[in-house]
């Protein structure tokens, strides 16, 4: 063994430390056993230097007499910056109450790692996909962890298991391993169905607005719309959003929507805030209470589909609703979920499965009705796949609509609802950049500044759902592109809500021509956990006819019909 002594160039060359490593070793194999005992999180970013000259022998690096400095992707080790704030309040007026804006102001002139402190909290945010791809990964550096940083601590569920839990529990990897399958490609497309009986049941509502010439908030009947689709699938139950047009929302869904907008004035706030006994702290706390009764009853109400328990699969099949899977699934061990697991599981997967989809419905009409050419081409692809208003709409079929999915993608890149999920530090590191980060701090990977970034997209401003057939898209970072974030902690719930906005949106541009209503700029609150447009007011009116099918549209398929089919296409 050979040995020799290291220091990060950054911090004094008496914190030095020796080094062991195999006398045959290359310069690669040197930087992993440097990367292990510095806690350097990419191996690949380590060089070395000697009194300024970069050091790339091992033999040099052993002729040293004096101690070698490491360097991290050509800088020294650093803090992160960030601005200095005010006594006591710290950042908050740095941020709020434009978070989106000065985010992005504070990227432009700290780089690609920052950190604030609102009130005592501490957070680091971070644009770059390569940060963003570290944090995600569950592993010996990162893991979700929702501590008084995190952005979900005022409404954590331990109980829960997804999206509110920790992943280092028994809670989380029970949970895990039952709710996926009922959130599957093929469990999305056994609810397809109920996904277009929900959005038919609600033309009789936007029809009633067309015949009086009114506009409606695009959000809240998103919200309608986004939850009675979500409370079928989970609870099984109706909530009766479009009765009438002026049915309220549901008291389940507005206690959610209460409970998001609470915890992000809590968190913003601080610690301190959120331990008060009173105000806002204190009616998060009872609403969150009144919610959980409000499901664990629905739960108990749900409709069955049978008595007999199946494998996982054959559950999420067939199951009536996630109550019903969730009673019947088993393991390969014949174990099921637990009672107080689902329950709690149960209540998060109603909220988080339609506050993120109605806010992203609201910002595909903002889209519609917002780039020339958008609704157009929509419509114009639906009449040459053949749509009609009766057609049963299946993955088969949305799977044809290429354009309608670069419009969803360049929507989710531009107007991302989710912005803020966290990760939590398991030790102290040294991530690319050479920024250190404590252990148990709270990283951001800022999904909205990671879409905008011009670093990773040509011209990010503009709107341009044809960018998603190029080649320097097609070959972007995996992290360039994360809407529902990524690794073991992904949004679970991605294929459902993917599949409903792909059965909505096609029903209502096929059915409706969208207009602005008003000239005011679109406004998104602050204090929310999601992003959504609030002033947003459309008219929905009527189509009496369609475009004609266009003649390359045509000679497509009839070159398609004389093509003959090979084995494994009438497999398929």
């Amino acid at each position: 063994m050979e040995s020799h002594k290291f220091y990060l160039l950054g911090e004094s060359p008496a914190s030095t430390r020796t080094i062991s490593f195999h006398k045959d070793a290359s310069l690669e194999d040197v930087k992993d056993v440097i990367a292990s005992h510095f806690a350097i999180v990419v191996p690949g970013g380590i060089a070395f230097d000697r009194n300024g000259t970069a050091v790339t022998e091992v033999s040099d690096i052993l002729s040293s007499e004096d101690a070698v400095a490491i360097t991290i992707d050509g800088h020294a080790v650093r803090d992160a910056p960030g601005p200095k704030g005010l006594p006591y309040v710290g950042n908050f007026f740095e941020v709020f109450p434009d978070h989106l804006g000065n985010h992005q102001r504070l990227f432009d002139h700290y780089g690609p790692l920052f950190k604030t402190t609102n009130m005592g909290r501490t957070v680091y945010h971070s644009n770059d996909p390569e940060i963003a791809a570290i944090a995600f990964a569950e592993s010996d550096f990162f893991t979700k962890k929702i501590n008084e940083s995190h952005p979900l601590f005022g409404i954590k569920q331990p109980q829960a298991g997804v999206f509110l839990g920790d992943t280092d529990t028994p809670e989380w990897r029970v949970t895990h391993k039952f709710l996926p399958p009922a959130l599957g490609p093929k469990a999305v497309r056994h609810y397809a169905p109920t996904m277009q009986q929900t959005i038919e049941e609600a033309y009789k509502v936007f029809d009633h607005f067309d015949e009086q010439g009114q506009s409606f908030n695009a959000y809240i009947y998103m919200l309608k719309l986004g939850s009675q689709a979500v409370a079928k699938l989970t609870l099984g139950v109706d909530l009766e959003h479009f009765s009438s047009p002026n049915a309220p929302v549901h008291e389940i869904v507005r206690l959610i929507a209460e409970t998001l907008t609470l915890n992000k004035k809590v968190t913003s706030w601080g610690s301190w805030y959120a331990s008060l006994p009173f105000g806002d702290p204190k009616a998060l706390k009872t609403k969150q209470k009144r919610m959980e009764e409000i499901i664990i009853k629905a739960v108990e109400d749900a409709e069955r589909g049978g008595t007999s328990d199946l494998p996982l699969q054959d559950a999420a099949l067939t199951a009536k609703n996630m109550v019903d899977y969730a009673l019947r699934a088993t393991d390969n061990k014949g174990e099921k979920l637990p009672l107080t697991s689902m329950a709690h599981a149960l209540v998060v997967a109603t909220g988080a499965g339609f506050t993120t989809t109605s806010s992203l419905l609201s910002w595909l009409l903002y889209g519609i009705v917002t780039y020339p050419g958008v609704q157009e081409n929509l419509l114009q692809e639906l009449v040459d796949n053949g749509f009609t208003d009766d057609m049963e709409l299946t993955s088969d079929f949305t799977d044809k609509l290429t354009y309608l999915d670069r419009f969803i993608k360049e929507t989710q890149r531009r107007h991302n609802p989710s912005f803020q999920p966290g990760r939590t530090a398991k030790a102290d590191m040294i991530l690319p950049g050479g920024y250190k980060l404590p252990k148990d701090s709270v990283i951001i990977p800022a999904l909205h500044h990671i879409h905008n970034n011009p670093a990773l997209w040509d011209n990010p401003a503009k709107f341009d759902p044809e960018r998603w057939n190029t080649p320097e898209v097609k070959n972007r970072h995996k992290a360039a592109y994360i809407p529902f974030a990524a690794g073991p902690r992904m949004c679970i719930g991605f294929n459902f809500a993917l599949q409903e906005v792909k059965i909505f949106l096609p029903k209502l541009i096929w059915r409706y021509h969208f207009s602005k209503d008003g000239d005011d700029t679109i406004e998104y609150d602050p204090m929310f956990q999601l992003i959504r447009p609030n002033n947003l007011y459309v008219r929905a009116e009527r189509r009496g006819k369609w475009p004609p099918k266009t003649e390359k549209a045509d000679s497509v398929i009839e070159t398609v019909m004389e093509q003959p089919l090979e084995p494994t296409q009438v497999d398929a």
